[in-house]
């Protein structure tokens, strides 16, 4: 192995025998993303698929924040999870006492470690500092706890020092310390000799952010200089620019070593699990869990794909508990469009095919994407094959000006009426719960995904919504306009839930 970042590369290698552990810090440093707020209740979920996955450290919060948060704390320590289960702290015995009263396992102590922070935040000298930590390493490991201590902003710390100071708490009984790019300050190199360094005293951990965009290379050079721990957040959410992604970090060990470290079937529900909770949707070109990480429309790539499913991809999707996915577009090719609608056992002629990419790409031309039942609507047209619907919207009425906002619906299904009334948390929410509730029985499927993706101008704007649904192993998305968006909603989950009834027939037969 070339090793970039200095050093000795016999010394400093990653292969399949190295053992790389994951703390993860999305129930505290994750809640620092503005906006986002965790509920005992959540942290309870997100704690117990962590475990399932595998992490090997949970970080449930600060202890310290208040009662609320000691609450979700002790939810989380009450779970009997196989994680070690810390709080992070301040360097101040109360923190310490407030955590033990939590029932963790451990600590993650934080103290002040470059310049910034030992004389201008903390107000403290270099040699109180160092004392200091030695005397709270002793108090927490005297009371049973395991003990990791962060330099806080040891990217920026004089090395010498941030070494002198890691030294006095591993002397004092710390079980590991921590290297932290607390600001994203860092570059690989640097990265590099200062975990070198630490490494040298004893087990070193990993904190990386990601502002210059280097967070996953910065573990990569972590690891490299000997930490055996990493640091990070599910979807890499956090403060500013967000931690180091987890999944990211793990299917890179995975993929480009062969190390093992997380059951990376779970990544994409821990994803989605983090993103609804955090309400912090993923990017669609987010690595590992992202839309269009698996998602392929140009023609080139999808006949490529078609043909050999390594041709553009990685790794497969079903490695972190994904599926492939064809999309349609102006880049849309025949093979593509001929695979999708033969899994809807859809056939056509080789010139019905010609007439069904040419409109799927004049549609995509006009900056809309093409759902699947768009491609089977022009299918439909192209071919003049008539198609009965098996659900219909026949009524919708929603009322916002009660509290809570009510709607009710009527649906045809096979030809018998049925009505349901529901709430939400607005006209919309309340008209799909309807919907859902309606079907249940029939098409028990799951929202994936809801957009709002184009509105015209002007006091009757128009606007575009579109879902994704799934079902089994069967998933479809739909638009519908209107300029109600309301009723453009339905539309689109009562068109969806058709396809999905109408998929699970042609399995069927």
């Amino acid at each position: 192995m070339i090793d970039l970042f200095g050093g000795s590369p016999e010394s400093h290698t990653l292969d399949d025998d190295f053992d790389v552990q994951f703390l993860d810090t999305t129930l505290r440093d994750g809640e620092q993303a503005p906006g986002v707020s965790l509920t005992p209740e959540e942290k309870a979920r997100i704690a117990r698929q962590l475990d399932s996955a595998g992490v090997d450290v949970i970080e449930a919060g600060s202890a310290c924040t208040g009662a609320g948060e000691r609450e979700a704390i002790r939810r989380v320590t009450s779970l009997d999870l196989s994680a070690t289960v810390t709080s992070f702290c301040r360097g101040i015995r109360h923190d310490i006492d407030q955590a033990l009263d939590c029932g963790v396992d451990g600590i993650n102590l934080v103290v002040p470690a470059s310049d910034r922070h030992v004389t201008d935040k903390v107000d403290t000298s270099h040699r109180e500092n160092v004392a200091a930590t030695a005397e709270l390493v002793e108090y927490a490991t005297d009371h049973g706890l395991w003990v990791e201590v962060i330099g806080e902003d040891g990217s920026r710390a004089d090395l010498d020092y941030l070494e002198q100071l890691m030294a006095a708490a591993l002397d004092a009984g710390a079980d590991r310390v921590c290297y932290a790019d607390t600001v994203g300050h860092a570059t690989p190199d640097h990265t590099y000799d200062c975990v070198a360094t630490l490494a040298e005293l004893g087990p070193t951990s990993t904190h990386t952010h990601d502002d210059l965009g280097l967070a996953v290379t910065n573990v990569m050079a972590s690891l490299s200089a000997g930490a055996d721990l990493v640091h990070g957040t599910v979807n890499g959410i956090g403060e500013r620019a967000g931690n180091v992604a987890l999944e990211e970090v793990a299917i890179a060990l995975d993929h480009g070593y062969g190390v093992e470290t997380l059951d990376l079937s779970q990544v994409y529900d821990l994803a989605q699990l983090v993103a609804n909770a955090t309400d912090v949707s993923l990017a669609p070109n987010k690595a590992v869990v992202g839309e269009n990480a698996f998602t392929h429309e140009s023609g080139i790539h999808t006949d490529g794909t078609l043909k050999d499913e390594a041709m553009y991809e990685p790794y497969p999707p079903e490695k972190v508990g994904r599926k492939r996915r064809l999309a349609f577009g102006k880049h849309a090719g025949r093979a593509g469009v001929e695979a999708a609608l033969a899994e809807h056992d859809v056939e056509v002629t080789d010139e019905q095919l010609g007439e069904v990419v040419s409109r799927v790409k004049k549609l995509g031309e006009r900056d809309k994407r093409v759902t699947d039942a768009d491609l089977l609507t022009i299918a439909e047209d192209v071919t003049d094959a008539d198609r009965e619907r098996r659900v219909k919207l026949l009524d919708l009425t929603a009322v916002s000006g009660v509290n809570p906002p009510t709607a009710s619906i009527r649906l045809s299904v096979d030809g018998e009426e049925r009505e349901n009334a529901a709430t939400g948390s607005g006209p919309v929410d309340a008209a799909m719960n309807a919907t859902v509730d309606a079907l249940r029985h029939k098409a028990d499927a799951t929202l994936e995904s809801y957009h709002v993706d184009a509105i015209t101008g002007g006091t009757d704007a128009v606007v575009t919504v579109e879902v994704e649904m799934s079902r089994d192993d069967q998933t479809v998305s739909v638009s519908a306009s209107d300029s109600d968006i309301t009723h453009a909603s339905v539309s689109a989950m009562v068109d969806a839930m058709d396809r999905l009834i109408e998929a699970d027939q042609v399995a069927a037969d």
